[in-house]
């Protein structure tokens, strides 16, 4: 705070002013996209400010710029295969339960196909 200035005589005058402040608590993070990039601000504290109802937020905290993109491309998800169809491929087939699931696999998760595949 400036040397010299009451906060109590700067909240008043905001109030005044028709300025009304709020602190977001709880925020793990805030993430701003562009077309090109993402600023993901992590520890951050948000404080919004309604000013004549237009709402203005100010972020503060540790801040990683990374490439749009970047956060997906890095991990490609790992194929989630249903139970129901390793069970029925099991079955019907009489293969173990890794011939099952790397039958879909190779079929792209299409049962039936996985079927045909390990009968043949």
């Amino acid at each position: 705070m400036m040397r010299g200035v009451n906060p109590r005589q700067i909240e008043r005058a905001m109030r005044q002013a028709g300025i009304k402040t709020k602190d977001i608590t709880d925020v793990d993070e805030v993430i701003i996209r562009t077309k090109t990039e993402e600023y993901v601000i992590t520890n951050a504290s948000v404080t919004m400010m309604d000013v004549k109802g237009q709402k203005t937020y100010q972020v503060m905290g540790d801040t990683e710029i990374r490439a749009r993109g970047a956060s997906q491309s890095a991990a490609p998800a790992e194929e989630v295969i249903p139970e129901e169809d390793i069970q029925l491929i099991m079955d019907q087939t009489g293969a173990s339960r890794e011939a099952a699931v790397q039958a879909l696999k190779d079929c792209d998760g299409q049962p039936a196909e996985a079927i045909i595949k390990l009968m043949s």
